[in-house]
């Protein structure tokens, strides 16, 4: 079970935030728990739900292709007045039992457009108003463990997810000398509406249960969104000001250790 912390620090007061992916789950925890530091957060994804936290301001758009990041780097932007932090999380795919060569080419062009391309595209647009900012600005982008060891029914999700984390370290190196740093998270099984789905897909395939898919974690647990939302909040406050172009899984230990 999730621990609540203690009531978190006003340390975002006086900073602008944007969070894609921001309307359920991760998105919407991560939302919050900037929200509950004093930031003004604008996010975005296809549809609101009841999960969107009520105090953000939220903005419809599809980031899943170039003109829909145009678009919504825009209003952000004119919503905001400049921008501070950067939550690349907008992320999605479909299993496919049939494992690797079961995947249509549709399929792979659009897990990188959404998984991959939209964190590209979107911080291209705005790092104009994050230089503009000075030094201080931070990116943030949701990976997943999925990168780091694959699986053949989400192979072209984890491929866009592994673009993601060496795009984030050249990103990282470029932005330094500018005092932008950059982070990426790589969640493992966190309990959230999409990723859920999807796992119940894989489980009904090898006949197990999503409870038996929780069973291999060692801190005895699945993720809660806050788990990571969290770690969102220290790489992007001055507390991490000397980190920049780290990869923090936070899977509670489930990983293989080499």
């Amino acid at each position: 079970m999730f621990r609540t912390p203690p009531p978190p620090a006003a340390d975002f007061t006086g900073k602008r935030v944007i969070v894609t992916g921001g309307s359920r789950g991760l998105g919407a925890a991560i939302v919050q728990r900037l929200l509950d530091g004093g930031a003004t957060v604008v996010a975005t994804a296809r549809t609101a739900t009841d999960e969107t936290p009520a105090a953000a301001t939220f903005l419809t758009g599809d980031v899943g292709t170039l003109a829909g990041v145009q678009s919504f780097a825009a209003a952000a932007l004119a919503e905001l007045g400049g921008l501070d932090v950067l939550v690349n999380n907008a992320g999605a795919a479909r299993a496919h039992p049939g494992g690797v060569s079961s995947i249509p080419d549709e399929e792979w062009l659009d897990a990188l457009d959404v998984n991959y391309l939209s964190a590209v595209r979107l911080t291209n647009a705005l790092l104009p108003a994050l230089r503009e900012a000075g030094a201080g600005g931070v990116i943030v982008n949701i990976s997943s463990a999925a990168a780091l060891v694959p699986s053949p029914p989400v192979a072209h999700y984890s491929a866009a997810k592994a673009a993601l984390n060496a795009y984030g370290k050249a990103l990282a190196a470029e932005l330094a000398p500018a005092g932008i740093r950059v982070a990426t998270l790589s969640p493992g099984n966190v309990l959230t509406p999409g990723a859920d789905a999807l796992r119940q897909t894989i489980a009904d395939a090898v006949g197990i249960s999503l409870a038996d898919i929780a069973a291999g974690v060692p801190l005895g647990r699945a993720g809660d969104p806050r788990d990571v939302a969290e770690a969102v909040a220290y790489l992007a406050s001055d507390r991490a000001q000397w980190v920049t172009g780290a990869s923090l899984v936070i899977d509670g230990g489930e990983l293989p250790v080499f």
